[in-house]
């Protein structure tokens, strides 16, 4: 295994001093070890990862450094863009170092939304062109791989990336670990949320516990599952699921459970949603200002006014809860005002150590989903 500190050491040694990207649970170990330790100006935990490329992109043209970008590889989707239109050697020759997280890998059971990413990872970054090592995992064998993919970088002034196997880096816990100033959990907030919904409702959860917790709560209380759609990948978009499943079913009250990670992500959703104003579309976010399903790294929610944002959006009836009384008073305004809503919910972080995952596949989910919106 890789010690954290050795690896951020050995890139400090090559000029790289600056840090951004979106946490993953494979570099969770990493990323916690860049929080703790890289002055704050260093390291911008970003919105999403073609953000975090052109941030990197950025401190470059600023400083002419080596940036780093860290990521999943579902995350590879994002920065697509970036990476061939930004930083390409034929567009603006951008030198990056991407460390990229492989989940799905072959032969490595993971989750169904994984699985299509992992065989595709290494083609993908092929088909870019950036070249790429799998991270050895020995000191002499990274050192090895570092001084490659240096003199690559310099000698293309282009990205090279690292992929990364699963317990590749040794443990590491964070210590900056905010508390959230909460007093229900994530998953005691969307019971309640379930238990008062009109009978006819669907909900449409983010990618991660939450839809976890959303399966485990519905077979808690015998309820099924048909009237739930389960985002369990493409984070940021359970927002514009939700919406085109409003626009569509204008009679049909649409719950959308989202995260503020994942809010965050494609914030320009909500302008969208907004100026749709589905009259019985109630979108949720989950607040404890933390990527919470890859470590708990912090997101800038605790930084900023998400209903003012919603107001600002056009949302027409914004609330907020953070205990349960507000929250029954919130779900109740929701049902009977028959506008556009948004209410953000602040809940503790971390999750039950026991929670399980979904027992239904995803095409499963959808057929059930579809067959119960008919």
């Amino acid at each position: 295994m890789i010690e954290p500190k050795m690896f951020y050491d050995m890139l400090l040694r090559n000029g790289t001093d600056f840090f951004t990207g979106v946490p993953d649970s494979l570099l969770k170990n990493f990323c916690a070890y860049i929080t703790d330790t890289a002055p704050e100006h260093s390291h911008i935990i970003a919105a999403n990862e073609g953000n975090a490329v052109a941030l990197a992109a950025g401190h470059h043209f600023a400083t002419g450094s080596i940036p780093l970008v860290y990521m999943q590889n579902s995350g590879l989707g994002n920065t697509v863009n970036p990476l061939l239109s930004l930083s390409d050697p034929e567009v603006y020759s951008v030198p990056l170092v991407l460390i990229v997280g492989w989940r799905g890998e072959p032969g490595i059971h993971d989750e169904p939304q994984h699985v299509k990413q992992g065989k595709a990872t290494c083609s993908l970054l092929d088909a870019m062109h950036i070249p790429y090592v799998i991270m050895a995992e020995t000191e002499d064998a990274l050192r090895a791989q570092l001084d490659y993919c240096y003199n690559e970088i310099k000698r293309n002034s282009a990205p090279f990336a690292f992929v990364v196997k699963k317990n590749t880096f040794a443990p590491y816990t964070l210590k900056k670990n905010k508390t959230v100033s909460a007093t229900m959990s994530r998953e005691q907030a969307i019971e309640t949320v379930i238990l008062t919904a009109p009978k006819d409702a669907c909900f449409v959860s983010t990618t991660g516990m939450a839809s976890r917790e959303l399966f485990e709560l519905r077979e808690k209380h015998g309820m099924g599952h048909a009237s739930d759609f389960l985002t369990v990948g493409s984070m940021g978009h359970a927002s514009q699921i939700a919406l085109g499943i409003s626009l569509s079913k204008p009679d049909r009250p649409v719950y959308c459970l989202d995260g503020d990670g994942a809010a965050l992500m494609h914030l320009g959703g909500m302008a969208i949603i907004g100026s749709r104003k589905p009259a019985r579309y109630v979108h949720i976010v989950l607040n404890n200002s933390a990527h919470d399903s890859v470590g708990g790294q912090p997101t800038v929610a605790d930084r900023i006014d998400l209903p003012a944002a919603a107001r600002a959006l056009g949302y027409k009836t914004v609330l907020s809860a953070n205990s349960p009384q507000e929250l029954d008073s919130a779900l109740k305004t929701a049902a009977s005002a028959a506008t556009l809503t948004f209410i953000e919910i602040k809940v503790q972080k971390g999750v039950r150590k026991d929670l399980g995952r979904p027992t239904t596949s995803p095409i499963q989910n959808k057929e059930a989903f579809m067959e119960f919106l008919k």
